[in-house]
């Protein structure tokens, strides 16, 4: 009795009677063959061994065949996109070159800029006495006719005089200081806007780094999940599979071209938000970023909280704010007090009389108190209170943003890490496990389909992990004015 190896190893010396050359027309006349009925199918199933016991010597002289069912498929995660998959061919370009471009160009950088350079002229405006005021004057005796009795009449005159408003003492140097801390808001508002622009900018770049690294990692998916189908259709043309595996591997294969298609979609709306946010035409050439690398967080939650009050420019500006209604209240208080007014005029008569000189102090009572200046007074008083809380609310607002975002840099940095070191190493390695095992008939197509599809998702999901890291860091840029990038 001959043994089963022995069995094998004579079925398979046979094989050359068919023609190695002709085994794959073989399959492809029994694959069409299928539809006409159960008689052709017995004689498929009395030919399959046959043909399963010939298709590794059929592999071994066919190198086509043997790529599709001998070479082994694997995943490299951490490959490269494809070229075309962050832009085609066009140089990466540095984040902290667009940065410099953004703080150069950026339209509402420069708008803050000239508003604070323009609240910077208003201190000396309201601190200076108003303009004097010079009067001529032209008096008549006896007649309503001009230099009447200028003659014969001492009444009658010709007068030059200038007057000048001056303010209670300390009115002026407060309008001063109240216009300091506005343009001092502004210089604080500068910052701000200049923080906001660059966060911007970066979680843009970030974002569209990780949409062209998807573009990239789907592309080269793309192309093993077409080599899967051919060994399903492999499988299935000599009775190993059936052709669901193979309708199965087409349909992930038309998601992933879908998929390609809405993550090119939104690269060009990111690429136009990068133009918007550095000013450049439409027409621009597009950007392509560098791929992103983990940035360290060198420091703790309570060391990012203690910037708060001194280094984000929205509380700053809050600060200023508080400070220039206080000395509104003060200005206020001052309007209790009156105002002066003083005079000087030369009045010439004629030559026989002898001329006059008039000098003439005014005071301007405030005595409409109760109407106007307590009004006033409780209106600032208010203001000031409100400013208080905006205050407090601003820096409440930036302490939950900065304890969020600190929570979202360190939970990102520990799933990068289990990533790594566990998710996608695991799933690649199950992935290419079970690859193996489909080609020698030990696995069904849906297992091999599902550690696929875990393979494509977990790396994706790592690019996605660290933009919002990278993300997560520029915005605690933002809200403590650290330098991490």
């Amino acid at each position: 009795m001959n043994s089963p190896d022995h069995r094998a190893k004579n079925h398979t010396s046979s094989c050359p009677a068919f023609g190695i050359g002709a085994l794959g027309s073989f399959i492809k006349l029994f694959s069409r063959l299928a539809i006409l009925g159960s008689t052709v199918m017995l004689a498929v199933r009395v030919m399959t061994p046959v043909i399963v016991l010939c298709l590794p010597l059929a592999a071994q002289n066919n190198p086509g065949l043997r790529q599709t069912l001998a070479a082994p498929l694997r995943v490299d995660p951490w490959g490269t996109a494809p070229e075309g998959a962050s832009g085609g061919s066009a140089p990466a370009i540095p984040l902290i070159g667009l940065v410099k471009e953004a703080l150069a160009h950026n339209p509402r950088i420069l708008a803050a800029r000239r508003s604070w350079q323009a609240a910077t002229q208003v201190p000396s405006q309201v601190s200076t006495l108003p303009d004097p005021e010079v009067t001529v004057q032209q008096f008549s005796a006896g007649s309503p006719r001009p230099f009447a009795g200028f003659t014969n009449n001492s009444m009658a005159f010709v007068g030059f005089g200038i007057s000048q408003d001056i303010p209670y003492p300390g009115k002026l140097r407060l309008r001063g200081e109240a216009a300091q801390r506005g343009a001092a808001a502004r210089r604080d508002q500068v910052e701000a806007v200049r923080r906001s622009v660059v966060e911007q900018l970066r979680a843009t770049y970030f974002r569209l780094a990780y949409i062209q690294k998807t573009v990239g990692i789907l592309q080269r998916d793309e192309k093993l999940i077409a080599q899967i189908e051919k060994i399903a259709e492999a499988r299935y043309r000599v009775g190993q599979g059936n052709q669901q595996d193979v309708l199965k591997a087409q349909l992930q294969q038309t998601k992933i071209l879908q998929e390609l298609e809405i993550q090119r979609q939104e690269i060009g709306t990111l690429e136009a938000q990068l133009k918007q946010i550095l000013n450049q035409p439409p027409d621009s050439p597009d950007i392509t970023t560098e791929e992103m690398t983990e940035t360290a967080l060198p420091y703790t939650s309570d060391e990012l909280l203690s910037l708060v009050r001194t280094q984000n420019g929205d509380v700053l500006t809050e600060q200023q704010i508080v400070r220039g209604q206080s000395l509104q209240v003060e200005l206020a208080r001052k309007d209790f007090y009156p105002d002066f007014n003083v005079q000087y005029m030369w009045q010439h008569t004629g030559p026989q009389f002898p001329d006059y000189y008039v000098l003439t102090f005014g005071v301007k009572l405030p005595i409409w108190r109760s109407r106007r200046q307590r009004p006033e007074l409780a209106q600032a008083v208010e203001e000031l209170n409100s400013s208080r809380h905006e205050y407090e609310a601003q820096v409440q607002q930036t302490y939950f943003e900065v304890q969020d975002q600190f929570v979202k840099a360190e939970t990102g940095a520990r799933l990068l890490k289990i990533y790594r070191e566990g998710l996608i190493p695991q799933a690649t390695a199950t992935f290419d496990a079970g690859l193996a095992a489909y080609q020698t008939g030990h696995e069904d197509f849906q297992t091999l389909l599902d550690s696929f599809l875990d393979v494509l998702n977990l790396d994706i999901e790592y690019w996605s992990t660290l933009a919002d890291h990278e993300t997560a860091l520029a915005r605690l840029e933002q809200l403590t004015g650290v330098t991490l990038h």
